[in-house]
């Protein structure tokens, strides 16, 4: 049954080349820590379809322990973009974890990582795309800042109204995590072998070497944390990042994983307190999206940074990320057209950078 679920929602990529868009370049890496949450939704659902015996279980546990906002908590009052046929969800990721939360969605804290998730009508696809945290741009009400501070100031509705403004396009649900929890899941799969791409030394004098490593979950967080080892900072984190995603996915569809459900069981439970969604976005949610994500591919999970302009200075001095609205826009016209498929083979391939 494992072999199942694994060959059925993630087979590798070695098979790709067999699948309906094996001409297409095979898209290599996840682009930020907060993919994790996206590779944990998917195969939740995948397993909630396929373990019949667990689904009251982890459904219940999902839905026990997530911090759920009302809808008129979470969204904001204002007019917004009308919604498309997709599925469009809202990720943010924190290193903070809020004490009780917000009443506007864990207002408080900044987005350390801003992602959307969208997937199309038919289904078959995933495509998750990153908006660099310092990337400056006007938000509703506050005037130009960079685009995490919309959390801090608002929570989960300013945070909405920020992104459908500069995309153009409907957001559904959202779904904030800290970063925390996934010192815990790290952990609950017995620890993870990472690639680590180079040698480096982490702010607090942890060594790490180039290749193989394996990690609990107190070294993974400072793994993917550091940023002030690399004279680039988020660049080279962001790779180290996507080394971490890879490993947890790995550990995740071993077959000693996914044939013991005490290991899953351990890993929803693990995982579930740090999440606040939007209300809507519940167990039965993730379980409506099961009949557009059979037979989804590891390699049809596509994965980008939204271009940008490259970096500069703010009136006030500080180190910004210049936006690129035409590239927001555009996504924001293909989500809406069902046509992000003919996007991301013309502009997927890309840092973010414009350099």
């Amino acid at each position: 049954m494992a072999g199942d679920i694994k060959d059925d929602l993630f087979s590798s990529a070695d098979s790709s080349d067999n699948s309906r868009r094996g001409a297409r370049k095979r898209r290599r890496g996840l682009k930020i820590f907060i993919a994790v949450l996206i590779v944990f939704v998917l195969i939740l659902a995948g397993i909630i379809a396929a373990i019949s015996l667990y689904i009251n279980g982890l459904s219940r546990d999902f839905d026990n322990n997530v911090t759920a906002v009302p809808s008129s908590s979470a969204f904001p009052e204002s007019d917004r973009p009308q919604d498309s046929e997709g599925t469009t969800i809202l990720l943010l990721g924190s290193d903070q974890r809020p004490q009780g939360g917000g009443e506007g969605g864990r207002d408080g804290e900044r987005a350390d990582s801003i992602m959307l998730l969208n997937i199309p009508a038919d289904g078959g696809e995933v495509y998750v795309m990153s908006v660099l945290r310092d990337t400056w741009v006007d938000i509703p009400g506050m005037g130009e800042a960079k685009i995490n501070s919309a959390y801090n100031s608002g929570g989960m509705p300013l945070m909405v109204e920020t992104m459908e403004s500069l995309f153009g396009t409907h957001i559904d649900e959202v779904m904030a995590v800290d970063f925390e929890g996934f010192e815990g899941v790290t952990d609950a799969l017995g620890g993870v072998t990472v690639n680590v791409p180079q040698d480096f030394t982490s702010d607090d004098g942890t060594q790490f070497t180039a290749g193989p490593t394996e990690m609990d979950g107190t070294t993974a967080l400072k793994f993917v944390r550091e940023r002030y080892a690399f004279t680039d900072s988020d660049y080279t984190r962001v790779q180290n990042q996507r080394a971490y995603i890879r490993a947890v996915l790995d550990r995740f569809l071993s077959a000693d994983t996914l044939t013991n459900p005490g290991r899953i069981s351990d890993t929803v439970e693990t995982i579930s307190p740090y999440l606040t969604v939007s209300e809507g976005l519940d167990s039965g949610y993730i379980r409506g999206l099961v009949p557009k994500m059979l037979g989804t591919r590891h390699s049809d999970i596509h994965m980008f940074t939204v271009h940008t302009e490259g970096i500069g200075t703010s009136g006030d001095g500080q180190s910004i990320v210049l936006p690129d609205h035409d590239a927001m826009q555009e996504i924001g016209q293909a989500i809406d057209d069902d046509t992000l498929d003919e996007y991301f083979q013309q502009n997927g391939d890309n840092d973010g950078s414009g350099l």
